[in-house]
C-alpha cells in the first residue's frame, strides 16, 4: 500500500483515538511516536499465524521465537506470502515491506493492531524489526491468555542514527553466551550499535591467527587488582580468556540478525601492554613486559617503527575480515608520550615528517592507520584525544571527556558520537557509594541519563547534522559478573534509549519513571537483573 494512502485510511480513526489516549504512564520503551490506543483488547490465539513478505524470513523467525519464549505461544506458524497478498482476518500477524512514495526516515515503521488482525509495515527490514520490538512489549499474558491492546502507530522512527552500547571485556571477560544476551538487550531497546572493546593493557581478547602469542600470552594476566584503586591490593590468580575467530563470526551474525552493527575496538597507540607482553619488539624499549594486573594508564605504548605498522596492518586485516560493518574503533585515548620522548626511532620519525611535538606524532600515527583502513573500505572511530595534533581526515570522534571534543570535531565537519562521562558512563555510581557496589567513581543516576541532550550547548546550529547520536560505555574494572553488568546498565540503558529514539518528544521524566520499573519487571522475567530504586 502506498504511504500516502496508508495515512489517509488511518487518519479518521487516529483522530478519534487521540481523545482516548492517556500517557500518564508510559507502557512501551522507548516511547513510540504516533501511537494511539482505543481501550479495547485483542485476544490472541496462541497459535496465531505469522504471515510475512518473502524478504522478511529472518524477522518472522525472530518474532516466532520471541512469542514462544516471552509469551508462551505454543508454536506460532510462519507462512511467507507474496507481496500484497491479502491476510485472512483474525488474530493473525502480518509483516510487510512496501515502497514508499515519499522519503521516510531510516527505521520507520507503522503498526496497526485491531480485531481484524495485526500488521507491521515498513520500508526496510530494520523498520519491521523495530515494529516487532514494540509489538512484543504490547502483548501481555493475563490468566494464561495472550492479550494485545488495540493500537495504531501511524509512524515511529528513531531521532538519531547511532544508538549504541559499549562493553569492555578486557578488564573482566564475559563469554559468548553473555555477549549474545547483551545484544538481545540492545535489540529490545531498538539500539543499533554494539561497541566491543577487545584489547587493553589488561588483556587481548580476539584471536589473530598470524600472531598467536597475542592470545597465548596477551589474553592472560597473573593477578588482578582487588578492592579500591587506592588500596593497591592484588590477588595472584591467573585470569583471562579470548574469543576465537569462529566465536567472533557467531556474535557478528547474531547481532546482524537483530540489525545491530558490531564495532570492534583495537586500542592504539596506547593501552597496548597486553600486545607488548606478547610481542615486545613493537615497543620503544624492547621490554620485557607483563599483562597489566592493575588499572590505570601505562607509559609503554606502540613505537612508531615500521615493523609496528606492519604488525598493526596484519592485525587489522584479520579484524576487517571478521567485522563487516563500516567502522573500526582504534582507541587513541590516554597515550602517554614518555617513551616517545626518549626513543631515538620516534624522535627521528618526528624530524623526517616535520612534526613539532609528540601530539603531532600521535596524529600522524592515527592518520597512517586511517589511510590503511580507508583503503580497505573502512572508517575509523577514535576517542576525542585523536583531535590532538590534528584530526585524521575521515575520522569519526567519540566525545568522552565532556562535550568539547564533539563540538570541535563537528565544527570541522566530522561525524561525532556523543558519550560524555557526565551522562553516558554506566560504570559510575547510581546512588550513595556506601549503598552501592564498589564502582570507579562518579555519579550518574537515572534522571541524569534521561536529561541528556546529544546536541551539546555551544554547537553551531549548522553543525547538528554531524552529531550521529550517542553511546553509553561500560568499563569493567569493578564489574566482575554478568549480573553486575546488568545492574549497572538497567534501567539507565532504557533512559538512554528513550533519549536517542525519541529526541525532543521523549516526554517527561515523571511519566518515564512511572512505567520504567514495570518494564524492568518484564525484563526480569526474561532473566535480566536491574537496579531497583
Amino acid at each position: 500500500m502506498e504511504f500516502s494512502k496508508l495515512i489517509r485510511l488511518a487518519a479518521p480513526w487516529v483522530l478519534l483515538l487521540l481523545f482516548q489516549t492517556s500517557w500518564a504512564q508510559q507502557t512501551v520503551f522507548p516511547l513510540p511516536g504516533g501511537m494511539s490506543q482505543s481501550g479495547k483488547t485483542i485476544h490472541f490465539n496462541r497459535e496465531a499465524v505469522l504471515y510475512y513478505d518473502t524478504r522478511l524470513a529472518n524477522e518472522a523467525e525472530y518474532l516466532k521465537i520471541e512469542l514462544v519464549k516471552r509469551h508462551g505461544f505454543e508454536g506460532a506458524v510462519c507462512l511467507n506470502m507474496p507481496t500484497r497478498q491479502h491476510v485472512p482476518e483474525g488474530p493473525n500477524i502480518a509483516l510487510k515491506l512496501f515502497q514508499p512514495d515519499t522519503i521516510l526516515p531510516d527505521g520507520w515503521y507503522s503498526l496497526n493492531a485491531t480485531a481484524a488482525g495485526t500488521e507491521i509495515t515498513a520500508a526496510s527490514e530494520s523498520g519491521v524489526f523495530y515494529g516487532i520490538q514494540t509489538l512484543l512489549q504490547l502483548v501481555k499474558n493475563k490468566a494464561g491468555k495472550a492479550e494485545l491492546p488495540e493500537t495504531i502507530i501511524t509512524g515511529d522512527y528513531p531521532a538519531f542514527r547511532y544508538r549504541g552500547m559499549h562493553l569492555d571485556v578486557c578488564r573482566h571477560f564475559f563469554p559468548v553466551s553473555f555477549i549474545k544476551k547483551y545484544i538481545d538487550l540492545l535489540a529490545i531497546h531498538k539500539m543499533n550499535y554494539f561497541h566491543w572493546h577487545l584489547t587493553e593493557d589488561q588483556g587481548w581478547r580476539i584471536e589473530i591467527k598470524k600472531y598467536p602469542e597475542l592470545t597465548r600470552k596477551g589474553a592472560w594476566r597473573s593477578g588482578t587488582m582487588v578492592g579500591k584503586y587506592s588500596d593497591q591490593k592484588y590477588d595472584s590468580l591467573r585470569y583471562g580468556g579470548f574469543y576465537t575467530q569462529d566465536e567472533i563470526r557467531e556474535v557478528v551474525k547474531y547481532a546482524g540478525e537483530r540489525h545491530i552493527t558490531v564495532v570492534p575496538e583495537i586500542e592504539m597507540p596506547g593501552h597496548a601492554l597486553a600486545a607488548l607482553a606478547a610481542y615486545p619488539q613493537f615497543s620503544c624499549t624492547g621490554g620485557p613486559f607483563e599483562v597489566a594486573r592493575g588499572w590505570g594508564v601505562f607509559d609503554d605504548v606502540f613505537c612508531t617503527r615500521e615493523e609496528t605498522f606492519r604488525f598493526l596492518y596484519d592485525v587489522l586485516d584479520e579484524v576487517a575480515e571478521l567485522f563487516p560493518g563500516e567502522y573500526i574503533h582504534i582507541g587513541g585515548d590516554e597515550c602517554p608520550k614518555t617513551r616517545w620522548k626518549s626513543c631515538s626511532t620516534c624522535q627521528n620519525r618526528m624530524k623526517e615528517e616535520g612534526l613539532k611535538d609528540e601530539h603531532e606524532l600521535q596524529s600522524w600515527f592515527i592518520q597512517r592507520i586511517e589511510r590503511y583502513l580507508n583503503g580497505k573500505g573502512k572508517k575509523i572511530i577514535g576517542w576525542d584525544e585523536i583531535l590532538e595534533g590534528g584530526l585524521a581526515p575521515n575520522a569519526t570522534v567519540m566525545s568522552w571527556r565532556g562535550t568539547e571534543g564533539g563540538i570541535a570535531a563537528a565544527s570541522q565537519n566530522h561525524d561525532v558520537v556523543m558519550t560524555p562521562g557526565s551522562h553516558c558512563y554506566f560504570d559510575h555510581y547510581q546512588g550513595k557509594p556506601e549503598k552501592e557496589p564498589l564502582a570507579i567513581g562518579g555519579f550518574t543516576d537515572l534522571q541524569k541519563v534521561f536529561s541528556f541532550n546529544p546536541f551539546p550547548a555551544g554547537l553551531p546550529a549548522d553543525k547538528t547534522a554531524y552529531i550521529l547520536g550517542a553511546q553509553a560505555n561500560v568499563w569493567t574494572e569493578y564489574i566482575l559478573t554478568e549480573s553486575h553488568v546488568e545492574y549497572m546498565i538497567l534501567p539507565r540503558m532504557t533512559a538512554l534509549s528513550q533519549v536517542l529514539w525519541c529526541g525532543e518528544r521523549k516526554g517527561s521524566y515523571k511519566s518515564f519513571q512511572k512505567g520504567v520499573y514495570v518494564f524492568m519487571e518484564s525484563l526480569k522475567k526474561q532473566g535480566y537483573n536491574y537496579r531497583k530504586p
